[in-house]
């Protein structure tokens, strides 16, 4: 059996955007992660397109998605 230990193993871009934009809204999200496509008429696709072609943006992204996942967990702990 082939397991990843990446956490992102199988996520997709548009999971992790969509995902992060049900948790925070857009007008967080921009905040979060200042880039045009969160901040200015967002869109899922708008963003997939510049997410694409760039990489440090990208990165932080997944970054705040990551810490998102983790915060998730830890409320989960807590509450059981």
């Amino acid at each position: 059996m082939n397991t990843s230990k990446d956490p992102l193993h199988g996520m997709t871009l548009e999971a992790i955007v969509t995902a992060l934009v049900e948790h925070f809204g857009w007008p967080e999200l921009g905040r979060r992660v200042a880039i045009k496509c969160f901040q200015l008429d967002p869109s899922v696709a708008s963003s997939l397109k510049f997410l694409r072609k760039t990489p440090w943006a990208r990165t932080k992204v997944e970054g705040l998605y990551l810490f998102m996942r983790r915060e998730q967990a830890r409320a989960t702990q807590t509450r059981a």
